[in-house]
């Protein structure tokens, strides 16, 4: 019995002889091929066998290396063109070069032809230009000579001076060192020289011509008035009235004081004539002012502070302000020793000689 199961286990199966037993088929089959085939025709077989399978894949490599060669001819075929199209380009390229060239060249001696066409007349213009810078330097030169001798205005001659030295600079010539030297030694003299604002003064004798008419006459000064006293709060009627009458009886009696000679009384048709002939004194000086004449500039301006203060009211603000300018401009130095360039003009002639001495 079987302990598991508690059932009867199967009988033995009954133990056969090896004679009788059953032969399976694929080893009746070998049995019979080994007694039956020659191994030499197995191994010819076999070797058939494998020269198949090698000409099998042999063919398969030959078609795969066709397909291989036919898509890289295709692929050649197709590179073929396109290098017959970039060659096509390539000779239309060079071609366009080609004509490019030949207008480059052809303008490269069109160029060359201008480049000495410039070349000469750069120097013609370079020996031109020296000429030009001195005779305008000549020409400011003179101006300021001009400008000093006639007005002494020496602030002119300074800036004249200036832009001649200033155009000598740009010209940057080493045979204008002796000229800007001469330039120089005349604009260190007129600097040291003393300013005269002569212009200055000259607008201020036209502002004081333009005031005359509001000038007042002295004939027409009165005495300040005394201010009434103010009124207190607790004064009564009868005190306000009695201050008020007595207000009224002091203004009837003025005394003044006249601490200088009687002021003469001018009629209308005087005091016209008055400020007229006060006008032609200004005008006077200014025209002597601008003559460097200053024996009559002072003389002018003297004459013009008396008649201020013997006809005018020299209490006004206007006329206090008018007599003080007047005084001033009266103590002024008018006629100074103005320095003359006289060396610039001859350097710069100089130099005009020996470049034409050069040129010939």
């Amino acid at each position: 019995m079987d302990p598991q199961t508690n059932l009867p286990s199967p009988p033995p199966e009954p133990q056969l002889p090896d004679a009788e037993r059953p032969v399976p088929a694929w080893r009746r089959w070998s049995q019979w091929a080994r007694s039956r085939i020659n191994p030499a025709l197995l191994a010819l077989i076999a070797v058939l066998l494998l020269i198949a399978v090698l000409w099998i894949d042999a063919r398969g490599q030959i078609q795969g290396l066709q397909q291989e060669l036919a898509r890289k001819l295709a692929e050649g075929e197709g590179y073929n063109k396109d290098s017959r199209q970039v060659a096509s380009q390539a000779r239309e390229t060079v071609r366009d070069l080609e004509y490019r060239l030949g207008v480059i060249e052809s303008r490269v001696a069109e160029t060359q032809n201008q480049r000495l066409a410039l070349e000469s007349l750069y120097l013609e213009l370079n020996r031109s230009r020296d000429e030009r810078v001195l005779a305008e330097v000549e020409q400011i030169l003179l101006i300021a000579s001009q400008q000093l001798q006639l007005a002494g205005n020496v602030k002119a001659a300074l800036i004249a001076l200036e832009s001649a030295d200033s155009r000598l600079q740009r010209a940057d010539s080493a045979q204008f060192t002796g000229l800007r030297r001469a330039i120089r030694r005349d604009l260190d003299r007129l600097k040291s020289t003393p300013y005269v604002d002569l212009l200055g003064m000259s607008v201020r004798l036209d502002s004081l011509d333009r005031e005359v008419d509001s000038f007042p006459l002295a004939m027409y000064e009165r005495p300040a008035e005394d201010k009434p006293a103010a009124a207190r709060p607790d004064e009564s009627a009868l005190a306000r009235l009695a201050r008020e009458a007595w207000q009224d009886l002091r203004s009837l009696v003025r005394v003044q004081r006249i601490d200088r000679e009687e002021v003469p009384l001018i009629s209308p048709p005087q005091e016209f004539f008055l400020r007229e002939n006060l006008r032609l004194r200004l005008m006077s000086a200014r025209v002597a002012l601008l003559a460097h004449e200053e024996d009559s500039f002072k003389a002018d301006t003297r004459a013009a502070v008396a008649w201020l203060q013997r006809y005018f009211d020299t209490k006004d603000r206007r006329v206090g302000v008018a007599l003080a300018a007047l005084k001033q401009l009266a103590a002024a130095e008018v006629t100074i020793d103005v320095p003359d360039i006289s060396g610039s003009l001859e350097a710069v002639r100089n130099a005009k000689l020996v470049r034409e001495r050069g040129l010939r």
